[in-house]
């Protein structure tokens, strides 16, 4: 069976015929072919989990076939223990935003839904593609959804946010094209990443190829300073559009430092390891304390995202099993977590129509369930143990003491700001008298609510008290990248 094929494909074919059915005719009929199109994607990822072998470092579920003849490129596919959890994440989170949009979004249902299960297959197809040209496609063409996502069902600036987003991706990912025509030419031809993988290259190809794949993936994380266009587009984002991009596109980046910066460019990696450190614990550290300033809640949950993918970038490049294994899961959980801060930040905003943190005060009082939920998330946002948000980051600190002890430290003490800038913010959101006329006339989440918070709770809950199915998915894969960048061509 061709699984991963129907994996990328079902959603986008769904996607399109949503897109065929007239505008909001048939809301019903729209919203109940969009979740079992969510569904039916969902559980076609299930059997790759299933029947992965957690014992072996090679690509699974491979399907080749010729595509573009006369260039070599192929639709070739596959998932190791680096890319599974992806796929599996992407599908869950648009299973929970299908749901999360059911009765919020009410014109151009059909365009909405259609475009995040379009959006859903192609980011799929980023994690799974073994040619480097089909990963470019994928990589560029998840843009388009997300574009029109923002530009649509966005706040007062949205065409100013949605150009934004669109600007920086594509110029990034310009450099990265250059890189891989030039891979392309080096191989004789082949657009192969196991070919490329074993490329005997000089020292100034390695890091001028490093850094255009830099310029394509650090936007995407974001690193700090090119994670500007981030907090823009979050406050100007639908609340579904802000937690796919934070739970699943911020990955596509950081993902792609791992398939392609690490494996091609083995010595300018660890070469250059010391800026990439760097830059990680300023966006950890600096990104942290801007965070504690905003006054707009969405806003405050993006610097956020960004201090947490800090984690992330450090864990990969201090080049051991526990940094690079954290990295993975601290994105896993980054995806579970920050999903559920936006949908939170949602059910309030559909409500009182204001982000402003200004603007509540004693939610706990008229939503009593919602508000357990929201200390659950914001918890697992400071990284509490017990919570998905702890294991990642804890595995990434142990790793990076064992790389420099100072280093471990001034990642661990950013924990500090983590919890002051999530705990003050539910302080002043949800606890004390209730502030205003909007807040006692509240209502506590409904059935539908309840259901996305309670599956993304349950996911928060069991990643953090079991971690165990995520990291052995991981461990041989990381095992085997680990060995490959130590082993490389100029030793």
């Amino acid at each position: 069976m061709a699984l991963l094929s129907l994996a990328i494909w079902t959603p986008i074919v769904f996607g399109v015929i949503l897109l065929a059915l007239g505008r909001d005719e048939h809301v019903k009929a729209v919203r109940a072919l969009a979740l079992m199109g969510a569904l039916v994607s969902l559980l076609l990822t299930l059997p790759l989990y299933l029947q992965f072998q957690v014992d072996t470092s090679a690509m699974q579920f491979v399907e080749k076939a010729e595509w573009i003849a006369h260039f070599n490129v192929h639709y070739h596919l596959g998932v190791d223990g680096i890319s599974l959890w992806f796929v599996l994440l992407t599908a869950f989170m648009t299973v929970i935003v299908v749901i999360a949009g059911w009765e919020v979004i009410e014109y151009r249902v059909n365009q909405y839904m259609g475009a995040f299960l379009i959006l859903s297959g192609l980011m799929i197809g980023v994690f799974t593609a073994l040619d480097a040209m089909l990963f470019f496609v994928f990589f560029e063409a998840t843009l388009i959804p997300m574009y029109l996502i923002i530009g649509i069902w966005g706040g007062p600036n949205k065409i100013y946010a949605a150009f934004k987003f669109f600007l920086y991706t594509l110029l990034g990912s310009l450099l990265m094209l250059v890189a891989l025509v030039y891979l392309y030419n080096k191989s004789g031809g082949s657009f192969d990443l196991a070919q490329w993988h074993k490329l005997p290259l000089d020292m100034t190809a390695q890091t001028l190829l490093f850094f255009a794949f830099f310029a394509a993936f650090a936007v995407k994380v974001p690193m700090w300073p090119v994670h500007t266009w981030l907090p823009d587009v979050h406050v100007e984002a639908p609340t579904g559009g802000s937690a796919v991009l934070a739970a699943i596109m911020l990955k596509l980046g950081a993902y792609g430092f791992l398939r392609f910066s690490m494996p091609i460019a083995p010595d300018a990696s660890r070469e250059w390891a010391w800026l990439m450190i760097g830059l990680s614990l300023v966006a950890v550290i600096y990104v942290g304390l801007v965070a504690m300033v905003q006054q707009d809640m969405k806003k405050l949950v993006a610097y956020s995202s960004v201090a947490h993918m800090g984690f992330v970038t450090l864990g990969f490049f201090i080049f051991n099993d526990l940094g690079v294994a954290g990295g993975l899961v601290q994105m896993i959980a980054h995806g579970f977590v920050s999903g559920a801060m936006f949908l939170c930040i949602g059910v309030l905003y559909d409500r009182v129509h204001s982000r402003e943190i200004a603007s509540y005060g004693g939610v706990i009082n008229t939503m009593p369930k919602f508000a357990a939920f929201a200390l659950l998330f914001a918890m697992a946002n400071c990284g509490l143990p017990g919570t998905a948000g702890f294991v990642g980051e804890w595995m990434v600190i142990l790793g990076a003491v064992k790389y420099n002890f100072w280093i471990g430290l001034a990642a661990a003490t950013a924990l500090i700001f983590g919890a002051a800038y999530t705990l003050w913010m539910f302080k002043r959101v949800y606890l004390g008298p209730v502030a205003n006329d909007d807040v006692k006339n509240l209502s506590d989440i409904n059935s539908r609510e309840f259901l996305v918070l309670g599956l993304l709770a349950l996911a928060v809950l069991y990643m953090g008290i079991y971690p165990k199915p995520f990291t052995d998915v991981m461990d041989a894969s990381v095992a085997d990248l680990l060995k490959h960048v130590a082993l490389s061509k100029l030793n």
